[in-house]
């Protein structure tokens, strides 16, 4: 592995994903997220599209990927800690950072790259609505194949705050979130409106601010969560990361769907493109 190599990621939710990026990161590499419930077909085909040099996983994921061909790195290995820890140099910020496949909901998925330096200037981007700060406790509650997941990690990671992965299993459960949402004391929560739904307010006014995105936001949703905290709609593609528009919401206020953030443009089209 080296730099401007992809490096495939299959890991089950935990401390050491947050790790392997960090580690692909600072090889100057791009890594390639994979949900560890990806059919068959689709991680073949992402695994052949790709082409990585190499794919960090476990030993109990091993056998999934077994015969791509593909080198595979063991993280849980005790020989990983007895490697060299050798300062490597400072990558170049426009490397591609990672590469996430589309849905391919209407056709064949196709991978999106997105360089470090978008990334970074997505926070730089979204100071004039939301202020970072390290006192923030950020959740990590999506599928690290999901951009937003990048939002939230990097959120925390890049100002000094602190990140809760969320297990999946309390991911799919809001009454498991919202007691690790009250134990860890997060302060900061990006949810689906769907999602959203689901979770009680009760009990959790430390959480300051909701970023909601992904589908449309109802009025009413607004008025149950947005009062006394920031609540911030989003809207954006995987290709621009995370959010190319964003609004605040005020109960009463409905849920409008904001304006460009700053650096971004947004045009109106008709069925002709034009």
């Amino acid at each position: 592995m080296g730099v401007e190599d992809v490096v495939a990621l299959l890991l089950p939710r935990s401390e050491h994903t947050v790790i392997a990026i960090l580690s692909v990161l600072k090889l100057g590499s791009a890594y390639l997220p994979i949900d560890i419930n990806t059919p068959d077909e689709r991680l073949a085909f992402v695994l052949q599209d790709a082409a990585p040099a190499a794919i960090l996983t476990t030993v109990s994921l091993a056998g999934r990927v077994s015969k791509s061909g593909v080198p595979l790195i063991d993280v849980e290995d005790p020989k990983v800690a007895e490697q060299p820890t050798t300062t490597l140099p400072v990558p170049n910020a426009d490397l591609l950072a990672y590469i996430i496949y589309t849905s391919g909901t209407t056709g064949t998925p196709k991978g999106v790259g997105i360089t470090q330096t978008n990334v970074t200037q997505t926070y730089a981007a979204s100071e004039h609505a939301f202020k970072h700060s390290p006192d923030q406790v950020w959740s990590m509650f999506h599928s690290y194949s999901f951009d937003v997941s990048v939002w939230e990690m990097w959120g925390a990671l890049l100002h000094g705050g602190r990140l809760v992965i969320i297990p999946e299993h309390a991911a799919r459960s809001a009454t498991d979130f919202h007691r690790i949402l009250v134990d860890e004391q997060v302060t900061t929560v990006n949810q689906t409106p769907s999602a959203l739904e689901m979770l009680s307010p009760e009990g959790i006014d430390q959480v300051r601010t909701i970023f909601v995105g992904g589908e449309a936001c109802s009025p009413e949703l607004v008025d149950r969560w947005a009062s006394g905290r920031e609540m911030i709609n989003g809207y954006g593609e995987t290709e621009t990361f995370y959010a190319s528009m964003s609004a605040p919401m005020k109960p009463g206020h409905g849920a409008p769907i904001g304006t460009p953030v700053p650096g971004d443009a947004l045009f109106v089209l008709d069925s002709g493109l034009r």
